[in-house]
């Protein structure tokens, strides 16, 4: 819903603030007259004593006693008092037909009743907004969201609650919309207590009265009131006729909001109603149907319901009145608006207390913490909100007389110190300013409360005082004498009319019925609103001890923050009176009385005219022109209405209110007129025609003094005026005469003595006259000591002439000074003669000047002759420059000889020196020809300048005509010689851009990014930047493709690390270096290749591909060989060594400790915790530690494209070479493989076992076992060429099929059988139960061992055997606790089998412990293959090694038929690996 007012209210802008000093605030009015251009523009201001200004509070506490005002916040503020007006209205209207007004909530907001009735009238009522449907846009007006269908919802209570009641404004039928059903509430709606304005100032209010309260105007209870609940003062008078009517009591209407039966019913004598006709129903006339019958409360008139319209169908309960009642009662006039007394009387100390009471509780802090903004915002929010009531009261007004001021006065009753005496006679003491000298009020004769006695105020926080202005539009002057600021608002005088306009446009309901409201002092407006509509406001904060002044016709209201005691009073200066008759005109136009009669006080101040100041005889002169001008019309005017009838009356005995005009309320003091009628009644001459019916001969004309005795005034007054007319015009006469009519410097001070001794006032022409006389007396001094010999002029530092020298210019300044002033100076012939001396001698100057430029020697000799002269001549400052002229021009000259030297600067600074020197022809010759060449210069530079800066750039062939064009300037340019650097950098750089692709070469990424990096510091545009840009960029997109099919992820390597081959391996950088340097010896001598920034820096510098493969061959070679010294050091680490130390292993260097894994290429091993993902390791394919692992060796299906792309760029760069060095690598090895062929088997047919795989093992000097979780190919079994060509493999950084198919052979041939693989605390708890048995055991004694886990899967491809096919063999990579024992029936060939173990087994190879024995034949039903399928059945077929382990398979586990078992060797796969690596 929209408010009329900001939610928050705004600050205005501060008003000024003064501070005098002791001297201007010991004139009070002198003080407000100097601040009054600039304070009255704002209407107020505020003052600071000077420090140290501090009265003493006389005010007697004890005695003093007041009633103060009831002030309810929102009724004070316009707009909020029109709405409560209305509502009050609203709720009278259904009260009176029995309804109780309940106001509803749309969008969980208060419905503005009064803003809905006015919008929907304004559209042009309830009917024309429905029919042309705008509901919706009245909601839209309201505030309310779109979309919601609120329009609906606004027609629903308006045509409940607001539609009858217009229509009972407009007079149609009230029955139509009256009846009690059509104000059925909900039960969300808040019950509306009324205001009830008028009857709550005429009832005065009980003893009991709840001081400073605060209360909601809506009751928080939302239950529906039913018409039939009767209050106990509050009687049910609706009744069926027939039943006893009790009269109720008086008394009992008291607490109705409208008191409908206060004035009693007299039923006429004559024509009194019978019973009979008391019972017949005024519509239809009929008497039947009692119990339909409808009595008036208000006139007890008989209706039935069903002849009303619409008809009721019940008697309503409660109270009714009938439509002539209604219209009556709501019809009455409203009473003016004003505030109502307290209850009670209160002494200073008891209102501090509820004042104090009433601000700690309302803001629930201690009062000094409250800030004043905080208060300010709560102030003008609770005045414009109809919901909430909140009632403080302000002692206003009272009477100083009657307990004393504030201020100390002469015989009271509070004695002063004799150090504060001075406050009794001070001008800011408020009891002395309305009657100094300099205020018209002294001439006030009655003592004026409020104007000339103070008036003491004690507000409490909220209490306020509206907007208004003084009486007679005067001056105020409020001051606090202690407690909480009081926050001020004012507009200034020129916009108070603007005011006035905007409150009356705002709230015209008020106006209308009382049109001079704000003369009340009851109505209050929000700053900001006046501000919106152009209202000049401004605010001030006055806290104790400070002055406040409002100026004439200022407008101004505010509030108090809190208890404080503060004391005005009003004056009026000179200034004043053209706006106090101003006034007076204006009190007669709105029929308002005056305080006091202007008139009269204007002619008791001229009846003092001869004592007057001057400044306030003038103004009374021009006040009192006007008004016997004026008087002297009226009087004509009254004359030609015939009357003839004049007495004089004095009117200075008879109190105002028997000489106050009938008609304008005007107290009259020269003249009025009465009738013989009624002579007590008085009309001025204004309004003569409004005194009575009489003919106008019958009046008779009233007048205190005859036009003639006003002329007397008025020629005394002018007389005191004239005199100093007189004076100025004498004054005038001497200050402006001419040189032969002057007058002595004698008769001006006369002149000065007269108005000294008259007062005059101080005006200009008396300042003027005070400077020429001390200028005069000056010049008098100075003039005789020059004349005496004793010349004191000031003294002028670094002007090359001693303290007592005086210059020409100088003494003819005085000279023409003295004949200047308008009196005359007797020094003065003297010094005129002196004068013409020094011309003499300057006359003989002028001719030696006015030869042509001298040379610089010349005018040397020259000046050398003048300074021996005692006076200070101007020739010589002339002659001076003149030899600063003659240097500088030779200087210029020296300079052009050398252009070479000439540069901008070095111009400048002759300029510089040129500009300070005196015109001449040759100089000014000169610097024109130097200011030419300077603008050349400048704009060639500042042209070159920008070609450099240029955006694009220029071409080179704009800048080489540029060039041309500067080499014919004669002077040092630093950026045109830039430019031409830049030019040849440029033809340099296009020189080698063009060179670099000459002849089909392919150019380096070094020499590539070096030319683009220098060609971006070269300010030209250049046409091959473009393309070398474009190679760049394709070449790094290169490089990111590049990374992305190479590098690991979060790899910390660079992509030319991947791809180049290691210049140093593992732990054995030093011994490699040392080992290549001995074996390998570098081609150059001067090249290392010793890291990956010297292979980088050679592969940069290389001329051609084929020198760069060389140098990574070179690398290679070194990488083999490290690799192959750091093989043989990491498989030494596990062969037994006389060293008691164990080796260190891993990347945590520690010993090797449970499951272990071994890299493939270094052959270190690694902890399995270690190494992250090692669960994720592929059984079948080599391992490589973190180290060796550097890429993610992609597929050559994925590489060969990346260097198809490299070589359509045609950039050569470190990375490309690399990579087409790894290709090569790569093709080389797949053709190497290729030629290699597997070696056979052992040639006794039978495969080898490989010694040093165990199933846990125990290095020296360490108490932890180990063991590798996955098999490595053993160096000792490989034949070199073998070794290498694995080693080259796993080098490459490409997958290749070859690779795996050959590590695949390898390891089938050469890894054991099965592996026993345990932890170490399983090896630990093994050994204590062998009785710690040795560590190390035959494989076949290792087979019956529980929780053996099984090694990862692996699928092995083996060529098939001259004997017997060997199928694939499946390694399963799951532990197993334990392997069963097979439980069904065995072959034959089972215990065959066991036999033939048994006589094969050595005596030596069996297990120690005896305990062993009984479950031997559950150890010998163990499968060696190593993925055993655990054959079940009533028959399982086993086979036997014929190599050197002699260990046995299932048949279907090692893919062998029982056909083939019988009739063909078998060989295992471990005894084949062993075989072919012998």
């Amino acid at each position: 819903m929209t408010h009329s007012r900001p939610n928050e209210f705004i600050p205005p802008p501060e008003c000024p603030v003064f501070e005098p000093s002791w001297e201007e605030f010991a004139d009070p009015f002198g003080f407000i007259n100097k601040i009054r251009p600039i304070a009255e523009n704002t209407g107020i201001c505020k003052i600071r004593p000077p420090p140290g200004w501090q009265p003493p509070f006389a005010c007697d506490v004890d005695r003093l006693h007041f009633t103060p005002r009831i002030q309810r916040l929102n009724e004070l503020e316009a707009q909020t008092r029109v709405k409560l007006n209305f509502l009050d209205q609203i709720a009278k209207f259904w009260e009176l037909q029995g309804c109780t007004l309940k106001i509803p909530h749309v969008e969980r907001k208060t419905l503005d009743l009064f803003v809905l009735y006015k919008l929907v009238k304004e559209d042009g009522g309830f009917d024309v907004v429905c029919k042309e449907r705008r509901w919706t846009q009245i909601a839209l007006k309201m505030g309310f969201a779109p979309g919601k269908a609120i329009g609906s919802h606004l027609r629903a209570h308006y045509e409940r609650i607001l539609y009858p009641y217009y229509l009972f404004q407009t007079g149609a039928n009230l029955m139509q919309n009256s009846q009690k059903p059509t104000l059925t509430n909900d039960t969300k709606d808040k019950e509306y207590k009324p205001h009830d304005l008028p009857q709550r100032q005429s009832v005065q209010p009980v003893e009991t009265c709840t001081i400073a309260r605060r209360a909601k105007r809506t009751e928080g209870r939302c239950f529906k009131s039913e018409p039939g609940e009767v209050c106990e003062n509050k009687p049910n008078l609706r009744r069926r006729m027939g039943s006893y009517v009790a009269k109720p009591e008086p008394g009992t209407f008291k607490m109705l909001p409208v008191q409908v039966k206060e004035e009693p019913i007299v039923q006429p004598v004559d024509g009194e109603k019978s019973k009979v006709e008391q019972y017949i129903c005024l519509v239809c006339g009929g008497g039947g149907d009692e119990d339909r019958l409808l009595l008036c409360d208000g006139c007890d008139d008989s209706y039935h319901t069903f002849c009303l319209i619409p008809p009721l169908h019940d008697v309503p309960k409660g109270d009714w009145r009938c439509p002539k009642c209604l219209a009556q009662e709501c019809g009455k006039p409203q009473v003016a608006f004003g505030f109502e007394q307290a209850p009670r009387d209160y002494t200073l100390r008891t209102f501090g207390d509820m004042a104090d009471s009433f601000k700690s509780d309302y803001f629930n802090m201690p009062v000094h913490m409250v800030p004043t903004e905080l208060v300010e915002k709560e102030f003008w929010r609770l005045v414009s909100t109809i919901e909430e009531d909140v009632t403080v009261e302000y002692g206003a007004d009272i009477a100083s007389k009657d307990f004393g001021s504030g201020f100390p006065v002469k015989n009271g009753t509070f004695k002063v110190s004799p150090e504060e005496e001075g406050y009794l006679t001070s001008g800011w003491n408020l009891n002395n300013m309305p009657v100094l000298e300099a205020s018209v009020l002294t001439h006030v004769t009655a003592d004026i409360c409020g104007m000339k006695l103070p008036w003491l105020y004690v507000g409490m926080c909220f209490s306020s005082f509206c907007w208004h202005i003084e009486d007679h539009w005067s001056y105020s002057v409020n001051y606090l004498h202690w407690g909480e600021p009081k926050t001020w608002y004012g507009a200034p005088g020129y916009a108070a009319e603007q005011l006035e306009d905007v409150m009356k446009s705002l709230a015209p309901e008020l106006f209308e019925s009382q049109p001079d409201l704000l003369h009340q002092l009851v109505t209050i407006m929000n700053p900001n609103l006046l501000m919106e509509h152009g209202v000049p406001i401004y605010r001030t904060n006055q806290c104790a001890g400070e002055f406040v002044i409002t100026f004439p016709r200022a407008y101004h209201s505010g509030f108090n923050q809190g208890f404080n005691f503060a004391e005005a009073v009003n004056f009026c200066t000179a200034d004043w009176l053209p706006l106090g008759r101003q006034c007076v005109e204006h009190y007669r136009s709105l029929y308002r009385y005056c305080v006091f009669s202007h008139d009269e006080m204007a002619c008791n101040i001229a009846a003092k005219a001869d004592s007057l100041e001057l400044e306030l005889a003038c103004a009374v002169q021009k006040d009192m022109n006007a008004m016997i001008q004026e008087e002297k019309i009226l009087r004509e005017k009254a004359y030609k209405l015939g009357m003839w009838h004049s007495q004089q009356v004095d009117y200075d005995i008879l109190p105002d209110e028997e000489r106050q005009c009938a008609k304008c309320r005007t107290t009259c003091y020269l003249s009025a007129i009465t009738c013989p009628c009624s002579p007590e009644q008085v009309v001025c001459l204004h309004h003569t025609q409004d005194l009575c019916s009489c003919p106008a001969r019958n009046y008779t004309l009233n007048y205190k003094y005859t036009l003639a005795e006003l002329k007397t005034f008025f020629q005394a007054l002018t007389a005191r005026a004239e005199s100093y007319d007189d004076w100025a015009s004498k004054v005038n006469k001497i200050l402006k005469a001419d040189q032969d009519n002057k007058s002595d410097l004698e008769e001006l001070r006369c002149l000065l003595a007269e108005a000294e001794k008259k007062m005059y006032p101080e005006t200009d022409l008396l300042n003027d006259m005070r400077q020429v006389i001390q200028n005069a007396d000056r010049c008098t001094i100075m003039a005789q000591q020059l004349l005496n010999g004793k010349r004191q002029t000031r003294y002028r530092s670094g002007g090359g002439k001693s303290q007592n020298q005086l210059t020409v210019e100088e003494l003819r300044a005085f000279v023409n000074k003295l004949y200047d002033l308008p009196c005359t100076i007797r020094q003065a012939p003297f010094l005129k003669a002196l004068l013409n001396r020094v011309e003499q001698f300057q006359q003989q100057s002028f001719d030696m000047l006015a030869e042509d430029m001298a040379g610089s020697s010349a005018l040397q000799g020259l000046l050398d002759e003048g300074a021996g002269l005692d006076v200070e001549l101007p020739q010589l400052a002339v002659l001076r420059q003149r030899l600063e002229q003659a240097r500088w021009v030779e200087a210029v000259q020296e300079a052009s000889d050398q252009p070479a030297d000439l540069s901008l600067d070095c111009m400048r600074r002759l300029i510089d020196q040129g500009v300070g020197l005196a015109p001449h022809v040759c100089v000014e010759r000169t610097m024109a020809r130097l200011q030419e060449l300077l603008t050349v210069c400048e704009h060639w530079e500042e042209k070159a300048h920008n070609m450099l800066t240029a955006r694009p750039r220029h071409s080179i062939e704009t800048l080489e005509a540029a060039i041309l064009e500067v080499d014919s300037i004669p002077a040092y340019l630093p950026s045109c010689l830039q430019l031409k650097d830049c030019v040849s950098r440029a033809r340099e750089w296009i020189m080698e851009a063009d060179a670099l692709q000459a002849g089909g070469r392919i150019p380096g990424l070094v020499t590539l990014s070096e030319l683009v990096s220098r060609a971006k510091g070269i300010p030209v545009m250049l046409e091959a930047l473009t393309r070398l840009e474009s190679l760049i960029s394709e070449v790094q997109a290169w490089k990111e493709s590049a990374a992305k099919t190479f590098l690991l992820r979060n790899s910390s390597l660079s992509l030319l690390e991947v791809l180049c081959p290691r210049c140093e391996t593992g732990s054995q950088k030093s011994k490699s270096k040392k080992a290549k340097e001995g074996l390998v010896p570098c081609k150059k001598a001067d090249v290392k290749l010793d890291s990956l920034f010297d292979v980088e820096k050679v592969l940069s510098t290389s001329k051609d591909t084929a020198s760069a493969m060389a140098t990574l061959s070179d690398v290679h070679q070194k990488e083999l060989d490290s690799l192959s010294m750091l093989r043989t050091s990491n498989e030494s680490k596990f062969q037994s060594s006389p060293s008691c130390l164990a080796p260190t292993v891993c990347l945590c260097h520690t010993v090797p400790a449970g499951p272990m894994l071994q890299c493939e290429l270094c052959r270190d091993a690694y902890h399995s915790g270690c190494v992250p993902g090692f669960k994720d390791i592929q059984i079948g394919q080599p391992w490589l530690c973190p180290l060796c692992k550097r890429s993610e060796k992609p597929p050559l299906d994925k590489v060969l494209p990346l260097l198809a792309s490299l070589q359509r760029i045609r950039v050569r760069l470190p990375e490309g070479d690399a990579l087409r060095y790894v290709i090569e690598r790569t093709v080389r090895w797949q053709h190497k493989v290729q030629q290699v062929s597997l070696p056979t088997l052992h040639p006794n047919g039978k495969a080898r076992h490989i010694s040093g795989f165990t199933s846990s093992q125990t290095l020296e000097g360490s108490n932890s076992s180990f063991y590798m979780l996955q098999p490595c190919i053993p160096l000792s079994e490989l034949s070199a060429e073998l070794e290498e060509l694995l080693v080259e493999g796993l080098l490459l950084q490409v997958t290749l099929p070859e690779l795996q198919q050959l590590y695949s052979s390898l390891i089938n041939r050469f890894s054991p059988s099965q592996h026993s693989l345990q932890s170490s605390e399983h090896d630990h708890q093994y050994h204590i139960a062998q009785d710690r048995s040795p560590p190390h055991r035959s494989p076949s004694h290792s087979k019956g061992q529980d929780a053996v886990p099984e090694i990862k899967k692996e699928h092995e491809k083996l060529e098939k055997n001259s004997k017997r096919r060997l199928e694939k063999e499946i390694t399963e990579g799951q532990y197993r606790d334990k392997i069963k024992k097979p439980k069904k029936k065995k072959p034959k060939m089972i215990k065959e089998r066991r036999r033939e173990e048994k006589r094969t087994t050595s005596p030596s190879n069996s297990l120690s412990d005896p305990s062993n024995s009984d479950d031997s034949e559950e150890d010998w039903s163990v499968c060696s293959a190593k993925r055993c399928q655990q054959p079940e059945g009533n028959e399982v077929n086993w086979v036997q090694c014929d190599g050197s382990c002699n260990q046995w398979f299932h048949q279907v586990c090692v893919g062998v038929s029982a056909e083939q078992a019988e009739n063909e060797d078998y060989i295992c796969v471990s005894c084949a690996i062993n075989d072919l690596s012998e």
